[in-house]
């Protein structure tokens, strides 16, 4: 069996923003990421990987440093630079099928959108390489969370070769809660008012999928287009100039159809018409993409659950009870859905998770920790 203090079950961003502050400030932690990589809905990759360093974002691509400064902060702590979504030139409209696309002259976007270099993948590179490698257990799932007289036992499903079963002091819970109601047993139950909580958040861009069209270089740039579109059509229904600051060229939408529709007409189907729209807005070129790139994030277990799969309300943010008196002092949810600002966003992850962190330091500091430190000082000697 392992000891550890705190145990942060989900590694993304705002996991991984937990234990970036727990580390800084010495507090020990293990943190479980289900998946075999880390960055949770971020997921930066190309044609050769899964994850790149310098790639398309199948998940969040933006940030607005205007309403979202926190990002804009926190990428400079870390060292990373980022720069503005394209959008010089016209955005083009689909009205229908029996009519041509219209453009559209643009005028600068309020507020601007801004983009990682290298992607949104640089942020969770940046804070993983600030954590010790050995706190950090990928492939494994947090089944159940027990509490026993003055602590957790947190238990491990899908581990090969490992202990199952890790001590803490207190859990925080970087995962969305609905996510989290479906997949974690917690002993004692809460009660089923927290449980309806959970369900009743929607897990923001969860049922929807993203197809990206690569290219040798942005040619719809030399036609005057920014490579924005929107599309009464579809299936594509917003389209963007998803060319890297390195200068991959690429296309990148949101596609229209609903899950449900998405899975009954398949993969094939849904990119090649996607690529035949492509066409129809910026022109023949388009009709012959290098690659495609797709992501259908409410087929993906380890983010949507089946209450995902219809698009829903973006979830509301401001000051509410995640948890029961039975669990109050020993879990903290944190995944980006419970940010008191910008829930679901990048700012909402980095806020969700400096939170949980900053009050078990708080707690350290005022000795509210130190009877489970004592114990796991003993424990090592």
């Amino acid at each position: 069996m392992l000891s550890k203090t705190v145990v942060i079950v989900g590694g993304g961003l705002a996991g991984l923003t937990a234990a970036y502050h727990l580390h800084r400030n010495g507090l020990d932690f293990t943190l479980v990421e289900a998946r075999d990589r880390l960055g949770g809905h971020i997921l930066t990759a190309d044609l050769q990987t899964d994850v790149s360093s310098d790639g398309f974002d199948l998940g969040p691509s933006w940030f607005w440093p205007d309403m979202h400064p926190t990002v804009q902060e926190f990428a400079r702590e870390l060292g990373l630079s980022f720069f503005p979504q394209y959008s010089d030139g016209a955005l083009v409209f689909q009205r229908s099928r029996e009519t041509a696309p219209e453009r559209y002259g643009t005028m600068r976007q309020e507020p601007i959108s801004m983009r990682l270099s290298g992607g949104t993948g640089a942020i969770v590179s940046a804070l993983s390489g600030r954590l010790p490698q050995a706190s950090l257990r990928l492939a494994a799932t947090v089944s159940r969370i027990a509490q026993t007289a003055d602590r957790l036992k947190v238990r491990l499903a899908g581990t090969v070769g490992s202990a199952d079963e890790i001590t803490a002091s207190h859990v925080i819970l970087a995962l969305p809660p609905r996510l989290l109601a479906e997949t974690i047993v917690l002993d004692p139950t809460p009660a089923d008012l927290i449980f309806k909580i959970w369900r009743d958040t929607p897990t923001w861009m969860a049922p929807h999928a993203k197809i990206f069209a690569l290219y040798d270089r942005p040619f719809w740039r030399e036609a005057g287009l920014s490579g924005a579109a929107r599309s009464m059509v579809g299936p594509l229904v917003e389209i963007h100039d998803a060319t890297t600051a390195s200068g991959k060229a690429a296309l990148f939408g949101f596609v229209g159809v609903p899950a449900p529709a998405r899975g009954q007409a398949g993969r094939d189907a849904i990119i090649s018409a996607s690529i035949t729209q492509l066409g129809q807005l910026f022109g023949p070129q388009a009709l012959a993409p290098i690659s495609t790139l797709y992501k259908d994030w409410a087929d993906d277990p380890l983010t949507a659950t089946s209450l995902d799969r219809m698009a829903g309300d973006h979830p509301q943010g401001s000051p509410r009870e995640w948890v029961d008196q039975t669990w109050r002092s020993w879990i903290s949810l944190a995944g980006s859905e419970t940010a008191i600002d910008d829930p679901g966003y990048l700012a909402g992850a980095i806020e969700a998770g400096a939170r949980a962190a900053t009050t078990l330091i708080t707690w350290r500091d005022e000795d509210r920790l130190s009877p489970i430190l004592e114990r796991e000082d003993r424990s090592r000697s």
